[in-house]
């Protein structure tokens, strides 16, 4: 699989561009600010119906404009697969495959496997629980679409349970029989959620340490762990538990929304004890593993993203990820990077066919 070609139409700082891809690898250089990382977000936005940069959709039309819209060519399994995403201001965004509309967007998801690495990575390790929760279920989410479900099931009822938390509150009422009703669908999704996340970690750590290990030379020692407040009990007891805190909060503290991943070098924080470099290792180890595990699970090569990697990295660290990309087990990978000639060096090492687009 990989992309043919892609149009842009009022796209960020695109009026109209048009690009035709090597099946191997496409380089996008310039200076900061001139639309490389654009380019790389267009391509990113087919596969998840999303941007990774930017989660307001209608802040990627042109300054002035109306819409947008991102048309894109893959071949897939020998046949040419058109997506489009467009929006305009005041409508919903719409997505199509060869013209087909989807009802959904979670239909999608999985279609066009890929991955970006990119500096704003770096959220993964300096903000909360979140991102790192967001992380872990676009991973399972592109293999399972069951998971996908049972996770949009979850939200749409925890926001039911927080609503019915805030009624009580506001008018000085309380039902437990209605709220034991919530307790009973959020026990069953939370632990089918809370069973495939474990087990997605169980099979992802290894791949992770490998690829860490490939980059650093084996001379740092890194952990991924998992922390759920299922590990201790049942959610329907920590419901339980927890009703006379939720009803002062106004919301429910307890379930697999308050799931997390830490990141430690030593097994120390990574975020307070790790260098910026050991920082981009580790992201960037993640990141090859979420490449390496969907390609092993979805039997595709996923389209990879390289923005602005190889900043902040020593050469030898460099030198590492080139190796390990080039070879069979990758598929198509666009780079973006702020010098011409650093990157020509860079992929004429790999002996890969290439395109480099000076923007």
């Amino acid at each position: 699989m990989y992309l043919k070609n892609i149009s842009l139409f009022n796209y960020k700082n695109f009026s109209e561009a048009n690009f035709e891809f090597d099946s191997k690898i496409n380089c996008f250089v310039g200076k900061n600010g001139i639309g490389k990382t654009n380019v790389l977000d267009a391509i990113y936005h087919l596969s998840y119906g999303k941007s990774y940069f930017n989660p307001l959709a209608v802040q990627n039309i042109r300054h002035g404009e109306e819409f947008f819209v991102i048309d894109g060519e893959f071949e897939k399994n020998g046949r040419n697969e058109q997506i489009v995403c467009s929006l305009k201001k005041g409508q919903k965004k719409i997505l199509k495959r060869n013209g087909k509309q989807y009802d959904k967007f979670s239909d999608h998801i999985g279609f066009i496997p890929l991955v970006i690495i990119s500096p704003a990575d770096r959220d993964l390790i300096v903000e909360g629980s979140e991102t790192r929760r967001r992380f872990i279920d676009s991973v399972i989410s592109q293999l399972d679409a069951t998971y996908l479900q049972q996770l949009i099931q979850y939200q749409k009822i925890l926001n039911q349970r927080n609503a019915l938390l805030k009624y009580f509150a506001v008018n000085y009422v309380f039902d437990v029989d209605t709220l034991s009703i919530y307790n009973e669908q959020l026990n069953g999704l939370g632990l089918a959620i809370f069973e495939k996340r474990k087990q997605f970690l169980e099979d992802f750590i290894p791949i992770f340490n490998h690829h860490h290990q490939a980059i650093t030379g084996s001379e740092e020692t890194v952990q991924l762990v998992y922390h759920s407040q299922l590990s201790e009990k049942d959610l329907l007891t920590l419901l339980q538990e927890s009703i006379n805190k939720d009803r002062a909060l106004q919301y429910t503290s307890v379930g697999i929304h308050k799931d997390d991943l830490s990141f430690e070098i030593d097994h120390y924080p990574i975020k307070k004890f790790g260098s910026q470099g050991q920082q981009k290792s580790f992201l960037i180890a993640l990141k090859l593993a979420q490449f390496e595990f969907v390609k092993k699970l979805s039997g595709e090569k996923p389209i990879l993203l390289f923005d602005d990697i190889f900043d902040k990295l020593d050469e030898s660290r460099v030198e590492k990820i080139i190796e390990m990309v080039n070879n069979d087990n990758f598929g198509q990978l666009f780079i973006s990077d702020t010098h011409p000639e650093r990157t020509e060096v860079i992929v004429k090492s790999t002996h890969q066919s290439y395109r480099i687009f000076n923007l």
